[in-house]
C-alpha cells in the first residue's frame, strides 16, 4: 500500500500540475482552453503507456517473481518524476520542452502499468479466500492516498508562495520530493515475502519445463477475461477522473474558482475515498462482486448526472458534496472490484492478463474521458457532456459484470492455465 501510495503520488501529481500549471510553463500564449487541453494530452501519453507497462512488468512479475517486479516499478517511476521537476520551461529551451515532458510521462505510464498488477495480486495471492476482497482493496487505497498527498503538497505550496513564484519554480518542489518517498517506498518493499501462489507455479512451470512467454498464453487462452477487466474497470477509472482532473479544468477555467479551494475540495474528498474503498471490499465479500459492482455503477450515473451541475455556482460548499459524493461512491466500487481482476487469471499469467485489461481500461476511463471533457468545454461549457460520457463507460462496467457472473468463491489455485471454463459455483475450500 505504501509503494502504490508513493506510485500515484507520482502519477497524480504530473495530472494536477497539467490542470494547474503546465499551460502556462510549457504551452505558453494558447488560448487558455487550448493550453489546458494540450497539456492534458502529454497527460494521457502516460495512460496510453500503462498496457504496454502491465506486459512488460507483468512478464517479470510472472517469470521472475512479484517483489522484484514492484521494486523496479518504483525505481522507474520515482527516476521519472524526479525529472519532471526538472525540466526547463518553454521559455528556456523553446519546444524541446513539451517533448522531454512528454518523453518522461511515458516512462511515468510504463512504471504504474505494472504497479497495480503487483501490488493488489500480491495481497491476493496471500489472503485468505473468505476475505479476498478487503484484503486486496488495501493496496487501491494508495490511489486517493496518492492523490490526497499530491494536491496536499500543491494546496500549502499555493499558500505559502504568490502565484507567480508557483509558476516560476514553486511546482517543482512535490515532484523533487518524490525522490525521498521513492527512497522509503524501497525500503519497505524490502521486506515483503514472494507470493506463496507464483512461488508454487513457478516450481511446477520448471519442473514440467513448460514455461513460455506470459503475454503469449494470455492472448492465445485468456483473451475473453482480458476483455472482461477491461470493460469492467473503464468505468470506474472514469468516475475518479471525472470528479477530479476533469472538474479541477473546469472549475479554475469555466467556473473561475481559485485553484486553492478546487484542490481542498479534493483532498477533502480523498480523505472519504480512501475509507470507502476497504468498505466496498467488505461489501463484496459479503454480497459478491457482481451485485455490488452493478448497483454503484448505477449510483455512480445518477449522481454524474444529478451532482454535477450543481457544481456551475462555484460555491465551495457545494462543489466540496459533489467531489465527496462523487469519489465517495468511486471509493466503494474500487474496493468491490479489487480483487474480481485476480480471480479471472491463473498463477502462471495473473500478473501479465490482470495488467493488461485493467490498463487497457485507464486508456479510455483515464485519459480520454477528461480529454474528451475539456475538449467539449470549448463548445459547450457545462458539466452535462461529461456526465453523459461517464454514464456511458459505466454502462459498459455493467455489461462486463453480466458477463462474467459471480467470482467471489474462485480457488485462485484452481484456474485453468490454459483456458477452459470456469464455474461460476463455490470451488474454495
Amino acid at each position: 500500500m505504501a509503494g502504490t501510495t508513493i506510485e500515484f503520488y507520482d502519477f497524480f501529481l504530473y495530472g494536477t500540475a497539467a490542470a494547474l500549471v503546465f499551460d502556462k510553463v510549457f504551452f505558453p500564449g494558447s488560448e487558455p482552453l487550448t493550453a489546458v487541453l494540450l497539456a492534458l494530452l502529454t497527460y494521457a501519453v502516460g495512460f496510453l503507456a500503462r498496457p504496454l507497462g502491465g506486459v512488460v512488468f507483468g512478464h517479470l512479475g510472472d517469470r521472475f517473481g512479484r517483489r522484484r517486479s514492484l521494486a523496479l516499478s518504483l525505481i522507474v517511476m520515482g527516476s521519472a518524476t524526479v525529472a519532471i521537476g526538472l525540466v526547463p520551461s518553454y521559455t528556456s529551451i523553446g519546444v524541446a520542452a513539451p517533448i522531454v515532458l512528454t518523453v518522461l510521462r511515458l516512462v511515468q505510464g510504463l512504471a504504474l502499468g505494472g504497479e497495480w498488477g503487483g501490488a493488489v495480486l500480491l495481497v491476493a495471492e496471500h489472503g485468505s479466500a473468505a476475505r479476498r476482497g478487503f484484503w486486496s482493496s488495501w493496496p487501491q487505497t494508495g490511489g486517493p492516498l496518492g492523490n490526497m498527498i499530491a494536491t496536499g503538497v500543491l494546496a500549502v505550496l499555493g499558500l505559502g508562495i504568490t502565484n507567480e513564484q508557483f509558476l516560476d519554480w514553486g511546482w517543482r518542489i512535490p515532484f523533487l520530493l518524490s525522490a525521498v518517498l521513492v527512497v522509503i517506498g524501497i525500503w519497505l518493499r524490502h521486506a515483503v515475502e514472494e507470493s506463496p501462489l507464483f512461488v508454487a507455479a513457478r516450481a511446477s512451470a520448471d519442473a514440467s519445463g513448460s514455461a513460455r512467454a506470459p503475454i503469449r498464453t494470455v492472448l492465445r487462452h485468456h483473451r475473453r477475461p482480458v476483455v472482461i477487466a477491461a470493460l469492467a474497470n473503464v468505468g470506474e477509472k472514469a468516475t475518479y477522473y471525472t470528479f477530479s482532473i476533469f472538474l479541477i479544468s473546469y472549475l479554475t477555467q469555466v467556473v473561475h474558482l481559485p485553484k486553492n479551494s478546487v484542490l481542498t475540495a479534493v483532498t477533502i474528498a480523498s480523505v472519504f475515498q480512501v475509507v470507502a474503498i476497504p468498505l466496498g471490499g467488505l461489501l463484496a465479500d459479503r454480497f459478491g462482486r457482481r451485485p455490488c459492482s452493478i448497483v454503484l455503477a448505477v449510483l455512480i450515473a445518477v449522481w454524474a448526472l444529478v451532482g454535477l451541475p450543481n457544481v456551475d455556482g462555484g460555491e465551495f460548499t457545494s462543489v466540496a458534496f459533489v467531489i465527496v459524493v462523487g469519489l465517495t461512491l468511486h471509493g466503494l466500487i474500487t474496493g468491490a472490484q479489487s480483487a474480481f481482476f485476480a480471480e479471472l487469471f491463473p498463477s502462471g499469467v495473473r500478473y501479465t492478463g490482470a495488467s493488461l485489461g485493467y490498463q487497457s481500461a485507464t486508456v479510455v476511463g483515464g485519459s480520454l474521458v477528461p480529454i474528451v471533457g475539456v475538449a467539449l468545454l470549448n463548445r459547450f461549457p457545462s458539466t452535462v457532456p461529461a456526465a453523459l460520457l461517464l454514464c456511458a463507460t459505466l454502462a459498459c462496467t455493467v455489461g462486463a459484470f453480466l458477463w462474467a457472473g459471480e467470482t467471489r468463491r474462485r480457488d485462485l489455485r484452481a484456474i485453468p492455465t490454459s483456458g477452459g471454463t470456469l464455474s461460476k459455483g463455490r470451488v474454495d475450500s
